[in-house]
């Protein structure tokens, strides 16, 4: 407690910095940043712009910045970047600022950032071209804790041998996110072709009674082979369960 405190004496830390050190979060007009995150669950914070105000959000990702070097926005609207890129500026023009239009993800890294390095390979797979936007909070997310990430995409069992030409491709990944809308085919039988973990991300894609993902989720729910599944749109969840086993692989593979 003391170095830190001497530290923001000379000036070489902020208030921000040291509040996240020594309680594990940052307290901001837009509410509590938990900066410790990491260090403490393996998952980097994110900061959920949906429900928030611009102004609130580039708060929040000013003081992921601050104190993390890093800020992960998810859900992000025009609005809601366009005030992050204001606030990140203001307070840290030299941060690099990544958008990913179509899942509304941005990232920001403070100068001189580095992710982490994991030893282990994730795999995202999408059935159809309806599903990107989702996978691709799955991707930032795993991106950002440190694994090798590639995306098979359009491989959905409408037309079954489009899955079937990359199955061996497949067979190389340490875990794979399999993303799906409609009846949620796709990751049942994709984990029922491979050995490594295999997370089912439903999506609220298709129309009709269930085509807002509950039937999807309810296959997967329901799903004969073994896989995992996380609620209906959590690109996030599912990316950061791929990213905490592609961890414990690396781990593994140094020890």
């Amino acid at each position: 407690m003391r170095d830190v405190l001497e530290r923001v004496a000379d000036g070489d830390i902020s208030a921000a910095e040291a509040e996240a050190a020594l309680a594990g979060y940052a307290t901001t007009d837009a509410g509590r940043f938990d900066a410790a995150r990491e260090t403490r669950r393996g998952v980097p914070e994110a900061v959920l712009a949906d429900g928030k105000t611009p102004q609130e959000v580039g708060s929040l990702a000013a003081t992921a910045v601050e104190t993390t070097g890093r800020a992960l926005v998810t859900r992000a609207s025009e609005a809601h970047r366009e005030a992050v890129v204001d606030a990140l500026d203001a307070a840290h023009p030299d941060a690099e600022v990544i958008v990913d239009e179509r899942s509304d993800v941005l990232t920001a890294h403070a100068a001189g950032f580095e992710r982490p390095d994991v030893d282990a390979s994730v795999a995202l797979v999408s059935a159809g071209t309806s599903d990107a936007a989702v996978l691709g909070e799955a991707r930032a997310v795993v991106r950002e804790m440190g694994a090798d990430v590639e995306t098979v995409e359009d491989v959905g069992v409408a037309s079954i041998a489009r899955l079937l030409d990359q199955v061996e491709a497949l067979r190389a990944y340490d875990v794979v996110v399999v993303a799906a809308g409609r009846e949620g085919a796709l990751p049942t039988v994709v984990a029922g072709l491979l050995d490594a973990p295999v997370i089912g991300l439903p999506v609220s894609t298709g129309y009709g009674m269930g085509g807002d993902g509950e039937a999807a989720l309810l296959g997967l729910l329901q799903s004969c082979t073994m896989l995992s599944v996380v609620n209906v749109d959590a690109g996030f969840v599912a990316g950061a369960q791929a990213g905490l086993i592609a961890r414990a692989v690396g781990a593994a593979r140094e020890s």
